[in-house]
């Protein structure tokens, strides 16, 4: 106890880390408590943060900010208007086509699967052999009437969240890209006057998180667009189905070319049997993945996340089971926002001798 008092004082007595630890606590909680019903605000924040890299381009090319921001939105309104009634709808076909045809693609697995005893009768029985298939066909079954039963209800209310985010969404990122600094003073003027700490981490963050999440978006569309090339050029069905997955795949450090592995090497068996044509494919997906690991990836993050892979999968595990598709997108950046407010933390603990004086009247603004 007495270990842990002297923890809480030397802690709690710097003002600038009590006034952080509120301010987390705080923000912590409006996610949580508020989260669902300011969603389109949240990702709007989101956007206009990562979009304010391009508009300061515009305006380090001489573009007024009010003229960048302009052409900004409109690219990024032709965006959602191709995602929702090009991209969405040919997913939507894509995935019939496939419900379509999984009844002979099971039919071809069983064929498949009842030829194991034949050629490895010391691993397999026939018996082993019916029963997994009469459990997957059952499992298959049950999931087929789930999804029936709920995917009209789904539909509509994705359909409708699709609408909202798009007509709301660009809206927003328009007034938070143009009225920027008013906002900001804003803020500024509602926060703890003992922010220096927040400050300083949020400047270690911010450059690295930004970023980040710009490059990622870079290289889902790259990845997206060079594999759906390929994969048309070779004659995959289901080409695009498959590269958008392939492309979201790498949200997912190390674990996403892997599991994608999988599905794509199973439609292209079914598809083309075992032919050159699957060598082809098979070839050309892990040129892809090599590509994207050893060449893509460090061109667009270079020094910009420096996390153990340890901690990447970690982080990954926690806040994507928190947050779902959202946590693993943003695990990284969480994961380099604790990191930063560890070395933050430490820094202001022992600070140099010499230094601490100049270091404090620079954080203090």
């Amino acid at each position: 106890m007495e270990l842990i008092r002297s923890w809480l004082r030397r802690t709690f007595n710097d003002p600038q880390i009590a006034a952080f630890i509120v301010l987390m606590v705080v923000g912590l909680g409006a996610l949580l408590m508020l989260g669902s019903i300011l969603a389109p605000v949240i990702a709007a924040v989101v956007i206009a943060y990562l979009l304010e890299g391009v508009v300061r381009g515009f305006e380090r090319a001489g573009v007024p900010r009010m003229l960048a921001v302009v052409i900004v939105i409109l690219f990024l309104t032709t965006f959602l208007v191709l995602v929702l009634f090009a991209l969405i709808p040919l997913l939507y076909r894509q995935v019939g086509q496939l419900v379509d045809q999984l009844p002979a693609i099971l039919a071809q697995g069983q064929m498949l699967l009842l030829q194991l005893p034949e050629h490895y009768p010391q691993l397999f029985s026939e018996a082993q052999i019916r029963e997994m298939l009469d459990t997957a066909r059952r499992e298959i079954t049950d999931l087929g009437q789930r999804v029936v039963a709920s995917v009209t209800v789904q539909s509509l209310m994705i359909l409708g969240t699709l609408v909202i985010y798009a007509v709301l969404v660009p809206f927003l990122v328009f007034f938070l890209l143009k009225d920027k600094r008013l906002l900001l003073q804003w803020v500024s003027n509602h926060m703890p006057r003992h922010r220096a700490f927040a400050s300083e981490v949020w400047l270690d963050v911010d450059q690295q998180i930004g970023n980040y999440v710009r490059g990622k978006f870079i290289e889902i569309l790259i990845v997206w667009a060079v594999t759906y090339i390929t994969f048309s050029l070779l004659g995959v069905p289901f080409a695009m189905l498959l590269a958008v997955a392939t492309g979201l795949s790498v949200i997912i450090p190390y674990v996403g070319a892997f599991v994608m592995t999988v599905p794509v090497a199973l439609i292209a068996y079914f598809h083309f049997g075992v032919s050159q044509e699957l060598v082809y494919v098979l070839v050309a997906y892990t040129i892809i993945q090599v590509l994207d690991g050893n060449v893509l990836v460090p061109l667009l993050f270079s020094e910009v996340v420096n996390l153990h892979p340890v901690a990447i999968i970690v982080s990954i595990l926690v806040f994507g089971g928190i947050w779902g598709f959202w946590g693993i997108f943003f695990a990284i950046p969480l994961a380099t926002f604790i990191q930063a407010i560890i070395k933050a933390w430490v820094r202001r603990r022992k600070p140099p001798d010499d230094e601490s004086a100049g270091v404090e009247e620079e954080l203090v603004p």
